[in-house]
């Protein structure tokens, strides 16, 4: 597969090109606090509370009204199954693996939830409409194609976070369409302190996220990835976004003397074709980087790490990548 292809599913399934927050969240300003430059704002731990609303507007202008308080819900991105799960719900249907890792539900209980067919790119409309569903959320640049299919027959939301304050906004606003005010709450102080708290043992080492399926590989970066945009918190993380196209070569790599590596193979509808780590050590210039000659590159779960981007699937992603970066 191609470089330029590679990076359009990485975009596809990280679903981090727009990063605005969403209006009427209550999520707190951040303050500077004295960290490295690209640390960026201290984490503020404060939780506003949350109201339960029958309409939310986003800072995009999207308006979400539903007459009652959704329990019906179709997920088409792993967001939504990362909100519901810490709502304590969970979807009638999904295209995600999200919900068979350990933190989620669980292979055996994930099993039992419907798979919409047609996969991410293209669901098909019918069978989202066959579960009846009250509330349906997709990828705006995806799944907003999907809009007047199922006008008149559900609500449907498109998100498009692009760092970890835009899906806490968006947990904050089906937290409120759905009338689970606590728990959203509760998901989002526990994520705050989370995060505070890996701030506060911040590693000195450089990090790097790198995905593909081949020896075609990208760098996640900051500012259009959603688990990258957290790393500058707890590492030093120099990968910032040169635009969709942009992207790192390994001599890039391989000057910035990367510390610890972490590797996200992406598998194209069904089992990923061996690890992106082992066939990137065809590289010449893989064994001369520093992660490399010292055993710390590490293989990540992509449904995790590439595919969640809420703040279940971001605490994961900090407790693995902390515990690698000691």
């Amino acid at each position: 597969m191609s470089r330029r292809a590679i990076r359009t599913v990485r975009r596809w399934a990280a679903a981090a090109v727009l990063g605005t927050l969403l209006a009427g969240c209550g999520t707190p300003a951040e303050d500077s606090g004295g960290k490295p430059a690209d640390a960026g704002p201290k984490v503020d731990v404060r939780v506003e509370p949350i109201s339960a609303a029958r309409k939310i507007t986003d800072a995009a202008g999207v308006t979400v009204a539903t007459p009652a308080p959704p329990r019906r819900v179709v997920c088409l991105v792993a967001l939504c199954d990362d909100m519901l799960a810490e709502l304590g719900m969970t979807p009638v249907a999904t295209n995600s693996q999200l919900l068979a890792h350990r933190d989620f539900l669980g292979k055996e209980k994930a099993a039992k939830i419907p798979v919409v067919p047609g996969g991410f790119l293209s669901p098909e409309a019918e069978a989202i409409l066959s579960h009846k569903p009250d509330l349906v959320i997709g990828l705006e640049d995806t799944h907003g194609k999907l809009a007047p299919a199922l006008k008149g027959a559900t609500v449907f939301w498109p998100v498009q976070p692009g760092d970890w304050q835009d899906s806490v906004g968006c947990l904050r606003n089906l937290a409120a369409l759905t009338g689970r005010t606590q728990q959203g709450e509760k998901a989002e102080r526990a994520f705050r302190q989370k995060l505070a708290g890996a701030e506060a043992g911040r590693s000195d080492l450089t990090s790097l996220i790198i995905f593909g399926s081949d020896e075609n590989f990208g760098v996640a970066t900051r500012g259009n990835d959603v688990a990258a945009g957290v790393f500058p918190k707890i590492s030093h993380y120099p990968w910032k976004s040169r635009g969709v196209e942009g992207t790192y070569s390994m001599e890039e790599i391989l000057a910035r003397d990367v510390d610890v590596l972490f590797v996200e193979t992406l598998s194209f509808g069904g089992p990923a074709q061996g690890k992106l780590s082992d066939k990137l050590a065809e590289n010449p210039l893989w064994s001369q980087i520093p992660a490399v000659k010292n055993g710390k590159v590490y293989e990540v779960d992509s449904e995790v790490w590439a595919k969640g981007r809420g703040t279940r699937s971001l605490s994961v992603v900090l407790d693995e990548a902390t515990a690698k970066l000691r």
